[in-house]
């Protein structure tokens, strides 16, 4: 009995020697303590850990925070309902200002400045209502700017028309670049130089170019022909067609030496019909087919002129 009591005894205190201490109530967080001895072994002060964390998380509040600002647009609308209630507050647009309209309407001026999405000074779209004005054939140059507090002030520079273009039955009016101004009337042209073919409209600045060269002929030029996209034939009022060459200084050298022979022997208005100087070196005069007309007498170049073979189609 008294052995087993022993023998008892003794495991009962093997065991409470073996037991593990009980941990306490607090735990201990491994991986905080590293990074804070990590920061520490830096030079930090306890508990830099925690404060770069706290920053960085509300850093990322922050960013979180201003892309869905940006998202959903509300700078945009903070600013519209702002320029909003400074239009309500009297700077709003009532007064449309025209300066340098002559041909433009001016109510289809007002319809443009007029047609904004807000009427508030600061959301009038000053770009937008610039380009749409610049649809209009006219208008070759337009400034719009404010106002304030309620007028809208455009100066419109207008085009100036330079000849009538007839393509494919149709005369419109152009300008010195070829724009097309407005349709013509056949009843109601103007004093202009008559240019014909297609694409002719965009080949007006080397026509004016090429009549420039002979200042003397150009009162006698009513209209040209671009033909074949290529070259011109130029008509006069006495009736007469003069054939140029393709190429700009071969044309440019034949009406020299065509203005030069006409001060020389007066070619226009004596019955010729046809001048041809397509072909280099030549010069080939056509007269009329009609009976009864008489063939007119070329006098010799003088010696000054370039040779040239004459060459007369009856």
């Amino acid at each position: 009995m008294s052995a087993r009591i022993a023998k008892g005894g003794a495991g009962r205190g093997n065991n409470r020697a073996r037991a593990k201490p009980r941990p306490s109530g607090r735990s201990v967080n491994t991986r905080r303590a590293k990074s804070e001895s990590l920061l520490d072994s830096f030079g930090f002060s306890p508990g830099t850990g925690r404060r770069i964390g706290g920053w960085a998380f509300a850093a990322l509040a922050v960013i979180a925070a201003i892309a869905a600002i940006l998202a959903f647009r509300l700078p945009q609308m903070a600013s519209t309902a702002l320029a909003e209630s400074i239009g309500e507050a009297g700077f709003a647009l009532r007064h449309v200002e025209i300066k340098g309209n002559v041909r433009v309407s001016r109510l289809d001026v007002l319809n443009v400045a007029f047609d904004q999405s807000s009427m508030a000074m600061p959301l009038v779209d000053i770009e937008a209502t610039r380009d749409r004005l610049l649809q209009f054939g006219w208008v070759r140059e337009a400034r719009v700017h404010r106002r304030l507090p309620d007028t809208l002030v455009i100066d419109i520079v207008e085009r100036e028309p330079a000849a009538i273009w007839q393509n494919n039955r149709e005369l419109s009016l152009v300008d010195a670049e070829g724009v097309v101004l407005e349709p013509v009337r056949l009843e109601a042209m103007p004093e202009l130089l008559l240019v014909i073919g297609d694409d002719a409209n965009h080949h007006l600045a080397t026509l004016r170019a090429l009549l420039g060269e002979a200042p003397h002929l150009r009162p006698q030029v009513t209209g040209a022909t671009w033909v074949s996209g290529r070259r011109w034939d130029v008509r006069f009022q006495t009736g007469e067609v003069l054939a140029l060459p393709e190429g700009d200084e071969a044309a440019r050298r034949a009406i020299r030496n065509f203005a030069r022979m006409d001060q020389q022997t007066q070619l226009l208005g004596r019955g010729f019909v046809r001048f041809d100087m397509r072909i280099p070196g030549r010069f080939i005069v056509r007269v009329s087919r009609e009976p009864g007309t008489s063939v007119p007498e070329l006098a010799p170049p003088q010696p000054a002129t370039p040779s040239q073979g004459l060459t007369r189609t009856i």
